[in-house]
């Protein structure tokens, strides 16, 4: 791996791991805030607007060159996280986690951005599979790391640690960045002018949807985990790295595949595989086993679409928009994040605390990410360079005979 992807990862481990460490540690921080564990979902979901607010960064700061403006993101992970870790309420942690989210979206438009242009040709999907595997590495040892450190001492340690991290990301990044151009000014309303178009939003419908789905599940993983596969809270820690690991193969062959095919096609068979582990979610009785396959399967799918829709958003927004549009994929990732982590509470309160209704009331939305994706793939990647890639090929000649070639 290059540095400067390397130095990317790293920063992108700490926001992973930032957003994905409160669904391990929910149970532990309701239980410090005075609150519910569907109460305690607005953890999950204030990180998720600040994502939402902080693409603002962007619009605002185009003219700033992409390294600088990593830099300043990295800076907000570590304010955030610090609050975080200082918090002494709900409505404080609330606002920390709002905080910690602002650079989220921003953060991976940017990095996109630059880890195309450090990627060899034809090679642009796999640098950004490698860039967020950083996010998906979090979920494999980032938070499993951190619901220990809640476990066994106290969850403010968890987003003390964060700090530190990003700490050493922030020196790397000064020193292994390349210094890329900032991107053509196309002034405020010139980098939303791609999304007059409609094939963009077919992409972030299906981000939108699909993240909703699984979030429905995903949000209350830590529960569905002790309630329904019997595991104890000392065991979550081993099934979040199970989940992390998914989320990395997944990340990585979904990338690969991308490069070879149809980037709509590829992410429509990681949503099908996602909605299909909602529905024997909810359908198949608990087990050790069988939660432990869920899991892992679940969020295989979940980060098997990414890099493909975050190459399609950035490819959308030539000519001053894609920063933008590598922004907005995350913003309708966490805006699926926090509409699911709702709806998932909701179902919740609704069955009295039945953990097999959150994965139900998630499988309609990601089946509707699937046609989504579909529609884009048949309607606008018709074109996928197949024949241009065909070779010629002589074959040898057989004494003083061609060989039959009919």
């Amino acid at each position: 791996m290059k540095k400067s992807l390397f130095a990317l990862a790293l920063s992108a481990f700490a926001l992973g791991a930032a957003e994905f460490v409160m669904m391990g540690i929910l149970p532990q921080t309701a239980h410090a805030m005075k609150v519910s564990i569907p109460v305690a979902g607005n953890f999950i979901s204030s990180y998720a607007i600040g994502v939402c607010v902080g693409t603002l960064i962007l619009v605002f700061g185009r003219k700033i060159p992409p390294k600088r403006l990593i830099i300043i993101f990295i800076a907000l992970i570590i304010v955030g996280n610090l609050l975080s870790a200082l918090s002494v309420n709900a409505p404080m942690l609330i606002v920390s986690r709002f905080i910690a989210g602002l650079p989220h979206g921003a953060f991976f438009g940017t990095a996109t951005l630059i880890a195309k242009s450090v990627a060899e040709p034809g090679k642009e999907t796999k640098a950004v599979s490698m860039m967020v595997t950083g996010q998906t590495l979090a979920n494999m040892l980032g938070v499993p790391a951190g619901t220990l450190l809640a476990e066994h001492l106290t969850w403010r340690m968890t987003f003390a640690s964060l700090c530190a991290w990003a700490a050493v990301a922030l020196v790397l990044s000064l020193v292994w960045l390349p210094d890329v151009p900032a991107i053509a000014d196309a002034g405020i309303g010139g980098q939303f002018a791609f999304l007059r178009r409609r094939a963009p939003w077919l992409i972030l419908g299906a981000v939108f949807f699909g993240n909703a789905g699984i979030f429905c599940w995903w949000s209350y993983v830590s529960p569905w985990l002790i309630k329904v596969g019997g595991y104890a809270s000392e065991s979550i820690p081993t099934m979040m790295m199970l989940a992390g690991f998914g989320m990395v193969i997944g990340g990585l062959i979904g990338g690969n595949i991308a490069d070879h095919w149809r980037h709509a096609g590829t992410a429509s068979i990681g949503q099908i595989l996602s909605a299909v582990g909602l529905l024997l979610a909810f359908l198949v009785p608990g087990t050790t086993l069988t939660t432990a396959i869920l899991t892992f399967w679940i969020s295989f799918g979940l980060f098997f679409v990414s890099s493909p829709q975050q190459i399609l958003m950035v490819d959308a927004g030539k000519g001053g928009g894609e920063l933008i549009g590598g922004a907005a994929v995350q913003v309708a990732f966490n805006l699926g994040n926090a509409v699911g982590s709702i709806i998932g509470g909701m179902s919740l309160t609704a069955t009295s605390g039945n953990y097999h209704t959150p994965a139900l009331s998630g499988i309609p939305m990601a089946l509707l990410a699937v046609a989504l994706l579909i529609v884009y793939s048949v309607r606008h990647e018709t074109h996928t360079g197949a024949l241009q890639r065909m070779k010629l090929i002589h074959l040898p000649e057989v004494g003083s005979k061609p060989l039959d070639r009919g």
